[in-house]
């Protein structure tokens, strides 16, 4: 009876230690997955209007001149946020930048650059864009402007903001925002880290933002993309400070035989569209090491509807039977490859 009692009290000290419950993921499969779309519980199904698309969070600026390793530009919190023309760090790393990606067009087109960055990396929030082929961007903005694409979670603002910036946008710009992005190579960005046991975090910005401290808690059925350097990402938008990826243990297994070998039979192996090394192949995406929470809203949207267009019901049969701890372990796997 003692070492009965010793025993739950263990266990009653670890699960306060890391966390009494794991965080709610719906009720059925067909909730879309909250850490995804950056939030910690599912929507409700009260049949809320979704939020208004909000600009960035106003921050304190007290004019002090921010700086960042390796560049010679120093900018104040506003420049770095600035919606026409954020801050350029390195102008180097990258080509010259039409005017819509550069600046936008006021009112209605915020520069790509301000959410994509300069060099088409992005953040989990948005998506990595750099090296993607050029037909399939000018289709993907189309497709926002058509009404094609929306977001299954419908809290999500990027998805809102998307629309409304391909909406406005005209051809010519559609085509140069295309050209350029399609101009550069998608690098290492991601690391990604199989573990029971993640550092606590709190939502920022739509990302997963470590708390301070070395607190931790279960990662449970998840994926938790956080910021190498919080201040860097979140703060100064650092487009040369990448990302890691937390997935559980055994994710990236299952992922390799459903990308590999197509889960004998429950999905079609990714190489057969995507290449052999997931690196694209003529005018579809390379996926190799881009991020796993888009890579999830990606899959995730597509199987309930809410993404459609030419290449969104080429993948819809890829997706059908696919549960959502299978979708998490193709996103981990394929954010673990090397693009």
């Amino acid at each position: 009876m003692r070492v009965f009692i010793r025993v739950c009290m263990l266990g009653l000290l670890l699960v306060s230690a890391i966390g009494a419950a794991p965080p709610q993921q719906g009720k059925d499969a067909a909730t879309p997955p909250p850490w995804a779309y950056g939030f910690r519980s599912p929507a409700d199904s009260a049949g809320n209007d979704p939020p208004a698309p909000q600009p960035f969070a106003p921050v304190p600026d007290d004019g002090t001149l921010k700086s960042l390793p390796g560049s010679s530009h120093t900018f104040t919190i506003t420049q770095i946020r600035e919606s026409y023309g954020p801050a350029d760090w390195y102008p180097s790393d990258h080509p010259e930048m039409p005017e819509v990606v550069a600046h936008g067009r006021k009112p209605d087109v915020r520069a790509c650059s301000l959410c994509h960055y300069p060099n088409g990396k992005g953040r989990p929030e948005n998506a990595g864009i750099a090296g993607l082929p050029y037909s399939y961007i000018v289709h993907t903005l189309y497709d926002f402007k058509n009404g094609a694409r929306k977001s299954a979670d419908p809290r999500k603002p990027n998805t809102y903001l998307m629309i409304g910036f391909a909406t406005a946008m005209n051809d010519d710009e559609i085509k140069a925002a295309a050209q350029y992005f399609s101009s550069m190579k998608w690098t290492p960005w991601i690391k990604v880290i199989e573990t029971n046991i993640v550092p606590k975090t709190h939502i920022g910005g739509a990302m997963f933002l470590r708390l301070e401290g070395d607190e931790k808690e279960p990662i449970w059925q998840r994926i938790i993309e956080t910021p190498v350097n919080t201040e860097a990402t979140e703060m100064l938008r650092d487009p040369r400070s990448g990302f890691i990826a937390y997935v559980p243990v055994g994710s990236l297994k299952k992922g390799e035989d459903l990308v590999v070998k197509g889960g004998a039979g429950k999905t079609t192996q990714c190489r057969v569209c995507h290449g052999a090394d997931l690196r694209g192949l003529g005018p579809v995406p390379g996926i190799a090491g881009h991020s796993p929470s888009y890579l999830m809203r990606q899959l995730t949207d597509i199987q309930q509807g809410t993404r459609n267009g030419e290449w969104a019901s080429l993948m819809k049969p890829v997706v059908a039977k696919l549960s959502a701890d299978d979708m998490l372990a193709i996103a981990a796997y394929v954010a673990s490859r090397e693009p």
